[in-house]
């Protein structure tokens, strides 16, 4: 591809006209109005556009790119409007078609791009019936994105758009890769302005968070308008007088078939590889496509051995309607057609229809989710994999009488991936990152419920309540919070709930369940938490105007009377501005005040406020909101252990402690967020610090550590090189892919990364895919296949332990950068003995990778010269560099860093330092000397008897005397001689040594 010369900047990505750019999926999609604009201002049209939907993963991130980009979009006339939910920003779409009534239009036509996660898809279907039946502007034309979760990642349930599309006839298109997202949205826009139609295109993870380079050369290409579809009198578009049975009339005899024939003439679905003696046939889209592709590829199938063995494959781009006379030609000749495609079978129905009526003796047989015999074939429920593909295209091909060398190939390959997916099965991590609450988080509090009452859950980051100590149970779809209390509450002597309903989806549509409870007149206490931001997929306003006053007001003119506004100053809300008759309570007061509303007969409602603590440490760093001066601190030398600063706060900033004394407790000062819940258990071991700072470790002199050796190798590229990167949620471990991937774009090589977060930004675990090669063309399935990762590079050792990152592992194969630095997890909050078995994880580690992996503490010389943790990803990335694992120039890299433009210099001193832990330890030890560094304290588990009585004695001493000392010593040395005599181990005399010690120093104070 060749390296590219000019200079490179991130606005690239939607300023450059040719060529290639590199960007996301998501950013694919901001990109797409601006190319129909100008394709559009070179044929003559004046038009602009319209963008609207909701925020839901995999397209959460899709209106935080939009406004980034508002400058650009605003040279095109494109506006972006946010729905307040998918419903009426659809119905905001449908308007955007009727310009051309409007006596003033401005423009010849508006572009309408609809997105959605998966149920708002569901949620649009009126909108989306009526809104297809009447039609598109000729010079308009409607694209719906729908954002499924196949594998329910991030959502309640798993979601398949296509059966909603299906449903209001609306033809749909299925990117296969981040390649065809541009290609694809301008063909949907196309066909919709030729058919008449809404066009839906579906799009999931594996296209929407994955990075790549991608090629402009056809976003100006012309589409081909068929030949052999003739157009009714008046055409397809819409207008206005229009009969409902003339909509309807058009829609169910002309507009499909126009959508089939523009999809024939631009060959949407096309044959990509074949046979002259084609015997075997394999029909995908989407993802499905690339899996299939790759599994092939991974069991030596090439073009030329197809060629040979008889197969024929084909790409659809279009799965319904289905375009007939493709089927038929791919079709001819076949003796099995295999249909892969994930969920429900949208296209095996199609194909089955089309081909029935042929001749026994002609017609191919057909499986998929199920065989020739009706037995399950391919899943319903999973996602599928390269690997479960490879199984199962070769147990078909094996039927086919092949020559003995292939045959023996295919089943050494698929025997591979199976003893792969066996050890896949049986992988047990160790421990799991599980998702919290942020530091802080308002929802620590506010999901509480009184001892004897349970509350329900609802969509948003309060769901995570269900797997914590908080007597919440069951859920509902966004919108539905509560009511399920309405089908309970006449069968069932309990007498009330509670329900939690966060401030968004309130504005969305959960003020029409509280509507809903209160006619139904059932006990219920709706919890509003108003956190003044959608945290759960990005920290997002409300798409309008609401305030805790203005809820007050909402909810009393709805009739309920007994409304409580909680909040942490309760001060701020006088009565003057809040609904008549609601009272104030400070945040502490919860638990009285949901008892007494527990009380209340029929609705009744607490305002819970208190702003997202991810959004307040947002905007104290931004210098628009107060950052509280004080600070807590717990002493360790007074603090027991005992957890309960952790049952009071739910939070993740009080950590463990590991001493010589046991576990005690510290404050995580980089990430405490200043809501002093810890405070509230009295504990004597805490010391607050009002008006004092936090002491920045300065960056230290590293003098000049940017001359080092390169080293002696670097990978060949003469195959896709495949890189896992793991840590936790929010510590900048994504950023390594996209350097990855923006240093390969500046070398002129192809990367495709794809980010797979899930709740990740809730402290969860996060996972890159990326993979690195000289051509396009080899790195199309963005996910690294089952066994074939050569690098893992994990910020955390839980993370690098999971399943989902050992299964990408061979150990004669992949070389692991390891953190060994400890950081937490939730289960620590839950259980203040919870075990982190780090010996567990570090087996695992090393069975599964390379026996020459690193296993280092990246963090400790990252805080220590660097002042902040944060480093620790740049250097993992330095050391790999070093090592010879990066098939990258170090120049490239660093550029990276710069055209990136955060924190340029930290982050190229910290992959400098990483190289210089590969390449002279010695010389980073010696650095790390010289800096003022804490020794952490041996932990008490790690100690020997012998060790626990020497420290215990001397800890006596210096508390009181030597004479307390010598006692301390006699006792216990009694305790030690009488268990030898009796044959015991040193179990008793261990937990003498340390209790009577306890004993005999502050527990007395404190305790006895």
């Amino acid at each position: 591809m060749g390296i590219n010369q000019g200079p490179i900047s991130l606005d690239q990505k939607y300023t450059q006209g040719s060529g290639h750019v590199f960007l996301t999926g998501i950013q694919a999609l901001v990109r797409l109005p601006m190319a129909q604009i100008r394709r559009d201002r070179a044929n003559g049209l004046n038009t602009a556009g319209l963008v609207s939907g909701y925020r839901g993963s995999p397209l959460g991130g899709y209106d935080q790119q939009l406004f980034a980009a508002r400058k650009h979009l605003e040279q095109y006339n494109i506006k972006f409007q946010p729905g307040v939910n998918e419903d009426l920003a659809a119905t905001a779409i449908w308007g955007s078609q009727q310009l051309n009534l409007s006596p003033g239009a401005r423009h010849d036509g508006v572009v309408g791009i609809w997105y959605g996660k998966g149920p708002g898809v569901d949620r649009c279907g009126d909108v989306f019936r009526h809104g297809n039946a009447a039609g598109s502007a000729k010079n308009g034309g409607v694209l719906c994105l729908a954002g499924d979760d196949h594998g329910a990642k991030s959502s309640t349930v798993p979601h398949q758009s296509d059966h909603a599309f299906i449903s209001a006839l609306m033809p749909y298109l299925y990117p296969s890769s981040i390649h065809e997202m541009i290609e694809m949205g301008l063909l949907g826009i196309a066909m919709s302005r030729y058919s008449g139609c809404w066009v839906g295109m579906k799009v999931i993870t594996e296209t929407v968070e994955t990075t790549a380079e991608i090629d402009l050369s056809d976003e100006m290409k012309p589409f081909v308008i068929p030949t052999d579809f003739e157009m009714p009198p008046g055409g397809l578009n819409l207008r206005w007088p229009d009969d409902r049975y003339d909509q309807d009339r058009r829609l169910q005899d002309y507009k499909g078939f126009a959508a089939i024939a523009f999809a024939r003439a631009n060959k949407v679905n096309r044959v990509t590889m074949d046979s002259p003696n084609a015997r075997f046939g394999i029909m995908a889209s989407g993802k499905s496509y690339e899996d299939i592709r790759q599994a092939l590829r991974e069991l030596g199938v090439t073009p030329e051995v197809a060629a040979k063995i008889g197969l024929r494959l084909y790409k659809i781009g279009m799965p319904w309607p289905l375009e007939p006379e493709g089927v038929r030609q791919f079709a001819v000749g076949l003796e099995e057609i295999m249909i892969v495609e994930e969920r429900r079978e949208i296209v095996e129905n199609q194909v089955k229809q089309e081909l029935f009526n042929w001749r026994d003796d002609v017609r191919p047989r057909i499986v998929g989710k199920m065989d020739e015999h009706d037995n399950r074939f391919l899943p319903f429920a999973e996602e599928l994999s390269v690997a479960s593909l490879a199984s199962s295209v070769t147990e078909r091909l094996l039927r086919l009488n092949l020559n003995p060398e292939i045959a023996a190939m295919l089943r050494a390959k698929a025997d591979w991936f199976n003893g792969r997916q066996a050890t896949q099965m049986q992988a047990v991590a160790p421990i799991t990152r599980t998702p919290y609450f942020c530091s802080g988080c308002p929802h620590n509090t506010s999901t509480k419920v009184p001892d004897g009452s349970r509350a329900f859950a609802g969509i948003g980051c309060h769901f995570m309540a269900l797997w914590m100590n908080r007597n919440t149970e069951t859920y509902t779809h966004m919108g539905g919070e509560g009511v399920p209390w309405v089908g309970v509450a006449p069968f069932t002597n309990e007498e009330h709930v509670f329900a939690n309903l966060g401030d968004g989806t309130y504005f969305h549509s959960g003020s029409l369940a509280i509507r809903q409870a209160i006619a139904s007149k059932a006990n219920i206490t709706y919890k509003v938490l108003y956190n003044d931001a959608t945290a759960m997929t990005g920290g997002q306003h409300v798409d309008g105007e609401l305030s805790p006053q203005q809820i007050t007001y909402q909810l009393h003119s709805e009739g309920i009377r007994e409304i409580y506004l909680v909040s942490e100053n309760p001060d701020a809300y006088p009565a003057s501005e809040i609904a008549p008759g609601t009272k104030t309570a400070h945040r502490d007061e919860l638990d009285d005040v949901q008892k007494k509303l527990r009380k209340v007969k029929g609705a009744s409602a607490i305002v819970f406020v208190q702003t997202c603590a991810a959004e307040k440490r947002r905007r104290r760093k931004r210098g628009t909101l107060e950052d509280p001066p004080r600070r807590v601190y717990i002493n360790p030398a007074v603090c027991e252990g005992c957890g309960d600063c952790s049952v009071q706060s739910n939070c993740i900033s009080v950590e463990p402690l590991e001493t010589e004394l046991g576990r005690k407790r510290a404050i995580n000062q980089s990430t405490c967020n200043k809501d002093y819940s810890c405070l509230k258990g009295f504990c004597p071991s805490f010391v607050t610090i009002d008006g004092g700072k936090l002491r920045r470790r300065a960056p230290a002199d590293l003098g000049n550590i940017g001359d080092l050796p390169e080293p002696a190798s670097r990978p060949l590229l003469d195959r896709p090189y495949n890189i896992a990167v793991g840590g936790v949620g929010g510590t900048g471990v994504l950023t390594i892919g996209a350097l990855l991937g923006m240093a390969a774009h500046i070398e002129g090589k192809a990367s495709m990364i794809l980010d797979m977060s899930g709740l990740a930004q809730k402290g969860g675990a996060v996972l890159s895919h990326v993979r690195l090669s000289e051509n396009t063309a080899d790195v199309t399935c963005s996910r690294i296949v089952t066994g074939t990762a050569d690098l893992v590079i994990a910020a955390d050792e839980v993370v690098a332990a999971a399943k989902e990152t050992i299964t990408l592992c061979e150990p004669s194969r992949t070389y692991g950068v390891i953190n060994s630095h400890l950081i937490p997890t939730a289960d620590f909050i839950l259980n203040r003995d919870f075990n982190f078995q780090s010996r567990n994880v570090n087996h695992v580690l090393e069975t599964a990778l390379r026996k020459d992996s690193a296993f280092f503490d990246f963090t400790q010389p990252a805080e220590t010269l660097l002042g902040d943790s944060i480093a620790t990803n740049m250097m993992m990335m330095g050391y790999a560099y070093q090592k010879g694992l990066l098939p990258l120039s170090a120049s490239s890299v660093e550029q990276a860093i710069g055209v990136n433009g955060v924190a340029v210099k930290m982050n190229t001193q910290a992959f400098q330092l990483g190289r210089l832990a590969a390449a002279d330890p010695a010389r980073l030890a010696a650095l790390m000397k010289g800096q003022d560094e804490a020794v952490a304290p041996k932990s008490l588990d790690a100690m020997s008897l012998d060790e626990i009585i020497a420290h215990r004695s001397a800890f006596l001493r210096d508390y009181q005397n030597e004479k307390l000392s010598r006692r301390y010593r006699k006792l216990v040395s009694q305790v030690r001689d009488a268990a030898l005599n009796a044959g015991f181990g040193d179990e008793l005399p261990r937990a003498v040594a340390i209790n009577y010690a306890k004993l005999l120093a502050y527990k007395d104070e404190y305790e006895v």
